[in-house]
């Protein structure tokens, strides 16, 4: 078995492509509309993808607080400068529960928690 991707529904699309986009690193593969109330974007770099859908008679998403999406960066301080310039604040940490990791998140425009974390060899 092979995972394939991760669905994350929004409430602007413009704003997830920016944020997946520009601040996870992912390129879009392929964008399309289904029906007139409902356009889907996969987004991907290697065999990492997310597929992101807003539907129009969704008045608005909610993601629970016990799950996040983690993207493997270089170095957190570096990143943390990064995302300082987009003006996207840290949420939490950050944390380094042992010497080979460390990690923070962040929310993307919907409130979903995005941990980068940064593995220290």
């Amino acid at each position: 078995m092979k995972f394939c991707w991760v669905t994350i529904h929004v409430n602007d699309m413009e704003r997830s492509l920016r944020f997946y986009r520009d601040v996870a690193g992912l390129k879009p593969d392929r964008r399309f509309k289904p029906n007139p109330d409902m356009e889907i974007c996969f987004l991907k770099d290697g065999e990492t993808q997310i597929e992101l859908i807003r539907d129009a008679s969704l008045k608005e998403v909610n993601f629970g607080p016990d799950i996040s999406l983690g993207f493997e960066i270089e170095s957190t301080a570096d990143f943390i400068r990064f995302l300082e310039g987009k003006s996207i604040p840290v949420e939490a940490g950050p944390f380094q529960p042992n010497p080979h990791i460390r990690f923070f998140y962040v929310l993307d425009p919907n409130g979903l928690k995005i941990q980068f974390v940064e593995n220290i060899e």
